[in-house]
């Protein structure tokens, strides 16, 4: 009787250590502004730019996104800092625009959540 009040005990144990195992990181990558989900939404924190319909997020890192989809809710948030969750998406711009990313092209996202961080930008001194 004991030996199986034992194994009982330490089975439950066992198991209550792997659940208290975390499964994915608790802290985005540092220094790229970007962090993307297992749903495959990217998640990218920057300063919004543009005027009609046409609009452009410049992360923390420097990157430059071409943003494209439902952007009817980002031209009260021009010059502001924002949040925007999306999904990577080819661009249409076709290096067209000035400002492009390090690489030289310019990545897409389309927009499926804005959420509003500051009424300026903190990286705006560039």
């Amino acid at each position: 009787m004991q030996r199986m009040f034992l194994l009982v005990l330490i089975l439950l144990c066992s198991a209550a250590w792997l659940q208290a195992q975390d499964q994915y990181p608790q802290h985005p990558p540092t220094g790229s502004g970007q962090t993307e989900g297992a749903s495959g939404r990217t998640l990218v924190e920057g300063c919004l730019q543009g005027s009609n319909g046409s609009f452009t997020l410049i992360a923390s890192s420097g990157m430059t996104y071409q943003l494209q989809g439902d952007t009817s809710k980002l031209s009260r948030h021009v010059g502001h800092e924002v949040q925007i969750t999306g999904s990577p998406s080819k661009s249409s711009a076709g290096g067209s625009t000035s400002e492009t990313s390090p690489g030289g092209s310019q990545p897409a996202l389309s927009v499926e959540k804005v959420k509003h961080i500051s009424e300026s930008c903190k990286n705006m001194n560039k």
